[in-house]
């Protein structure tokens, strides 16, 4: 480049010529550095002085619809005054003109467009928002989740949560069956709101227990193999098959059975009534069950004899904390479950 260069300057050029040349030869050995981009200092956010209230923008978009003050003020329930001062307001806030105002008529200016376009969305959601937390206030949307004896999921169960549905249709339930030692834990550690049970063995301060009906026991044996009078006394000398010590049967018929004076050997002890129930239907032996636990062995040809002992009954009813007041939602499936006849 530096050779073009010279040779492009005509002999006898004078200084102002080798001055040029010098500047550009030093140039070719000095560059300057690249230039930082110019900044320009960020724009202010925008800021009001006040944010505008949904009533305000309420009546704003009423005025927007109206496009007549005295008939917005009518539809508003406020004096045209009032309603002039707050779109004034509105429009010193803004830093904005919102309409374009004659005698009769108002009009919406651009900026007044913007907002109104803003205001039907926020408006939309803030209804809709109010609108869904009215149905869970009122127990028509929300979710409960429901803890239950195996017996008392199998029978009654399902046409209370049939009725719950066809009632509250919005309603999410969720079911667990267990025992109620592990219910109970569940209602204390609030994975469930509301529990099908019999009553707490301890602790009963912590939750408010509410009687559904009794279930007396009754002596279950293979069809057409009942003892000649079916009693308490009955398992002295037939083979006796028992549920496991830790469910709540248990319990009461090894005290049912220790009042009449007797304490049989299980032959074999279970844990859900209907693998007992199949066990009586082989002939192994009879048992004492809850009437409530019948579903439950249905498919088995058994006889179903009630034992009289008003003390051999379980008493099933609805639990919750007492410290916590049940959802609205829990709150209709506690009134279903305590209404007569619900059970």
């Amino acid at each position: 480049m530096g050779g073009g260069l010279e040779r492009s300057i005509p002999a006898g050029a004078g200084a102002f010529a080798a001055c040029l040349l010098d500047d550009a030869r030093s140039a070719r050995h000095h560059a300057p550095a690249a230039r930082s981009p110019v900044r320009f200092p960020l724009a202010h956010r925008f800021r009001m002085p006040r944010t505008p209230s949904l009533s305000t923008l309420r009546q704003f978009r009423i005025l927007a619809q109206a496009a007549n003050f005295s008939r917005a003020a009518e539809l508003v329930h406020v004096s045209q005054p009032a309603l002039s001062r707050t779109i004034r307001l509105l429009e010193e806030d803004l830093g904005a003109r919102l309409f374009d105002r004659n005698r009769r008529h108002v009009a919406l200016t651009p900026a007044g467009e913007d907002l109104l376009r803003l205001t039907e969305r926020l408006i939309a959601d803030f209804d809709d928002a109010f609108d869904q937390l009215g149905q869970t206030l009122s127990g028509q949307r929300g979710r409960i989740a429901l803890g239950v004896l195996p017996s008392y999921a199998v029978g009654d169960l399902p046409g209370v949560l049939s009725r719950f549905r066809d009632a509250w249709p919005g309603v999410d339930v969720t079911v667990r069956e267990g025992l109620a030692g592990t219910i109970y834990q569940n209602l204390r550690e609030r994975l469930i709101d509301l529990a099908v049970m019999t009553p707490p063995d301890d602790a009963g301060e912590d939750f408010t227990f509410v009687p559904l009906f009794t279930d007396p026991c009754a002596l279950v044996c293979r069809a057409g193999e009942a003892p000649a009078d079916p009693g308490w006394h009955s398992f002295a000398d037939a083979p006796f098959i028992a549920m496991a010590p830790t469910s709540s049967v248990r319990q009461i018929t090894d005290a049912a059975l220790a009042r009449a004076g007797l304490a049989p050997r299980p032959l074999y002890e279970c844990a859900q009534p209907a693998t007992l129930g199949a066990f009586i239907a082989a002939g192994l032996g009879i048992s004492a069950l809850p009437l409530s636990c019948r579903p439950m062995v249905g498919a088995h040809d058994l006889e179903w004899h009630r034992l009289d002992d008003s003390r051999a009954e379980r008493v099933i009813g609805i639990a919750h904390l007492s410290g916590r007041s049940p959802s609205p939602a829990a709150q209709n499936m506690l009134s279903l479950l305590t209404a007569k006849g619900a059970c």
